[in-house]
């Protein structure tokens, strides 16, 4: 959410930015807010000068009283009564546009980097580096759910009966291969000076709108029937929501999190054949990191968190680049956003395994996040970035590790985590 002053101040701007992300049909917010902000300002001028009003009129009522003219004086009450009931008039108006006013505010987009490529859509997002060579073996390369069945390690019928299409059973190897890469990713950011957290897996109304734009919430969510609670789409929104209406202490940023946690994805709309199998479901599990931190701070921060990624595929013998969304890929709470894509030897391309976001004080604004500094207090900003997120990392991972007999290759760095083991062999 954008502050109400800098919207007040720079209009135009604000309305180049929606036509920046192609959105135009919220044009008209930027219009209704600055009559909503002049209303309300209105309202609160006039509520002011009817309660100096009261009390000077109330004095007097005093004086008359005690001069015995009590005529007069009821006179002066009316006119105590109508001030009052226009007062609660205007306070009924003032909580309408108030609420007005922060839906409009919570719906117009925040203010882009203007280092972000302009571009419609995700087609036109603008590749920035490659690490890794990316290999094409010179054997067949299987959809990675027929991998995953020569190892007995996936089931899909019997997780449809149990729980509906978009639901998966990982079994045997395939499954401690999943919870191994989490493990890994776990310690690798460890290592990195992140703290280590397990988060609440659902979330309150309250940080839910303070942590997504509402077409996100409406995409993502599964709401509890009869809870004011939300199961997380992902563990930065209840990791972001630690800090919700705090003051944090300059000296103690930044603040650095690392998170397990499942996920849960409503997942709308249709998908094509690559994003079969286990790539987009309605549950996984995720390895996460956050940063809180200075304004000052969180370019440099934003650089390390996607690196942080990228370092992480690169121990694991993945091929990835990345890739800077365009304007009009971008959510409407960020200010930056980079995807970390895999490489895929058998479709021969890359695809989206992570996001890096800077969203700058965005979500510190709707969630109360303050910092209380030497020079004042001010909005902290907030980053985000995925670690890795299994089942769909593992689709990389056994591409680009899977033999020529079927069998599965460990990297070095995660043979600890299974067993010392430096292959896996299939079943059938």
């Amino acid at each position: 959410m954008l502050d109400l002053k800098f919207v007040r101040n720079n209009p135009e701007v604000v309305k180049q930015n929606i036509k920046n992300k192609f959105q135009d049909e919220k044009l008209p917010l930027v219009d209704e807010v600055l009559e909503l902000d002049a209303r309300n300002r209105e309202i609160k001028q006039e509520v002011e000068a009817l309660r100096a009003q009261k009390n000077k009129i109330s004095k007097q009522i005093g004086a008359l009283m005690a001069q015995g003219k009590k005529e007069e004086a009821e006179e002066v009450k009316k006119q105590v009564a109508e001030n009052a009931d226009r007062i609660e008039a205007l306070s009924t108006e003032e909580k309408q546009v108030e609420e007005k006013l922060k839906k409009d505010m919570m719906t117009i987009p925040n203010i882009i980097d203007p280092s972000v490529p302009i571009g419609k859509d995700d087609s036109e997002n603008v590749e920035v580096e490659r690490y890794g060579e990316p290999v094409i073996p010179d054997f067949e390369i299987p959809y990675h759910t027929d991998i995953m069945k020569r190892f007995d390690g996936v089931d899909f019928e019997s997780a449809g009966r149990v729980a509906g299409n978009g639901f998966y059973y990982l079994m045997g190897d395939i499954a401690r291969l999943h919870s191994a890469v989490i493990s890994y990713a776990r310690d690798f950011m460890i290592n990195r000076g992140f703290t280590y957290c397990v988060p609440p897996f659902m979330i309150r109304s309250n940080v839910v709108t303070g942590v997504m734009s509402f077409a996100e919430m409406d995409a993502m969510m599964y709401k509890i029937e009869g809870e004011d609670l939300y199961l997380i789409g992902t563990s930065e929104h209840s990791m972001i929501g630690k800090f919700i209406d705090t003051m944090i202490e300059e000296k103690e940023l930044p603040k650095t999190l690392t998170s397990y946690s499942p996920c849960f994805r409503k997942e709308k709309g249709a998908h094509g054949i690559e994003e079969r199998g286990v790539y987009r479901i309605h549950q996984f599990e995720k390895q996460e990191m956050i940063v809180v931190c200075k304004p000052e701070d969180s370019m440099e921060w934003y650089d390390k968190l996607w690196q942080n990624t990228v370092d992480l595929f690169r121990t694991l013998d993945i091929p990835v680049r990345t890739l800077e969304c365009c304007s009009g890929d971008l959510a409407d709470l960020k200010v930056k956003s980079v995807d970390v894509e895999a490489w895929s030897p058998r479709q021969k391309k890359y695809f989206e395994v992570g996001s890096c976001s800077n969203l700058g004080d965005a979500q510190a604004r709707r969630l109360g996040i303050r910092v209380k500094g030497e020079n004042g207090k001010y909005f902290a900003h907030t980053l985000n970035n995925t670690v890795v997120a299994p089942p769909r990392m593992l689709i990389a991972f056994l591409e680009n590790n899977l033999q020529e007999d079927g069998s599965v290759k460990i990297p070095e760095a995660l043979r600890p985590y299974m067993g010392g083991n430096e292959v896996i062999l299939p079943k059938h």
